[in-house]
C-alpha cells in the first residue's frame, strides 16, 4: 500500500511533479519488499518535496538528529527556504507520517553546473536522516534511492557523498562504491566567518 493519492498542500521547494516516474526497475534488488517514493509501503507515508510549512511540522528537530541545527525561527527559515528555491538546483526531499503530521525522513539532492563533462550536471547527496523510531521499513533506503533516482532523470553524470566509515556498507547495498584512489573526504569548517579577515 502507498500514499501516492495523498495530496499535501503547501509551498514545495520544487516542483513535485519531478518526483513522478522515477525508475524504480534500476533498484529493484536493492528494497525488499520492493517500495518506492509513490509507494512507500504504508498509506500513511508520503514522499515529496520539502514544503515551507514543515517548519511547523518537525523538519529542523529531525535534522538535529543528524547535526548541530541551531536556533532558527520561522522567519530565519522562510528566508532561506525562498533563496534556496530561487536558486534552483536544491531538492530536498521528505517523507511525512501523515497520521502525525510530521516528518520522519528526508535526504538532500544539490545539483551543481559544471564546464566538464561536456558541461555536465553533476549531483551529490546530503543530510540523510530517518527518526530512528521508525527503523525496520527500509525508509533510509527508500529516502535516498529516491534522489539517487532523480538525480539520474535530471540528467547528472555523477552522485556522490560523503559518509561516516559505519555507514559505508549501507550505501554499498545501494549502489554506491568507493573510488578507488578518491575515497577520502578533506575539509576545512569555518566556525564564524568574519569577511574582514578572509584575505
Amino acid at each position: 500500500m502507498g500514499a501516492s493519492t495523498q495530496i499535501s498542500s503547501g509551498t514545495s521547494l520544487f516542483d513535485p511533479r519531478i518526483l513522478e516516474n522515477l525508475e524504480w526497475t534500476a533498484v529493484k534488488g536493492c528494497l525488499s519488499p520492493p517500495i518506492t517514493n509513490a509507494a512507500p509501503g504504508e498509506n500513511w507515508l508520503l514522499v515529496r518535496p520539502l514544503q515551507l510549512e514543515d517548519y511547523d511540522k518537525g523538519y529542523l528537530q529531525l535534522l538535529s538528529q543528524l547535526t548541530s541545527v541551531g536556533n532558527i525561527d520561522s522567519h530565519v527559515f522562510k528566508n532561506q527556504f525562498y533563496a534556496m528555491q530561487k536558486c534552483g538546483g536544491y531538492y530536498i526531499v521528505v517523507i511525512e507520517d501523515l497520521r502525525k503530521n510530521q516528518i520522519i525522513g528526508t535526504s538532500t539532492l544539490l545539483t551543481e553546473y559544471k564546464f566538464i563533462h561536456e558541461c555536465g550536471l553533476r549531483a551529490r547527496l546530503e543530510d540523510v536522516v530517518v527518526n530512528n523510531t521508525y527503523r525496520g521499513k527500509q525508509l533510509g533506503k527508500l529516502i535516498v534511492l529516491t534522489v539517487t533516482l532523480l538525480s539520474r532523470k535530471l540528467g547528472c553524470y555523477k552522485m556522490s557523498l560523503d559518509c561516516k566509515d559505519s555507514l559505508i556498507p549501507f550505501y554499498k547495498s545501494i549502489g554506491y562504491k568507493l573510488e578507488p584512489g578518491n575515497s577520502n573526504s578533506m575539509v576545512i569548517r569555518y566556525d564564524s566567518v568574519n569577511t574582514s579577515n578572509i584575505f
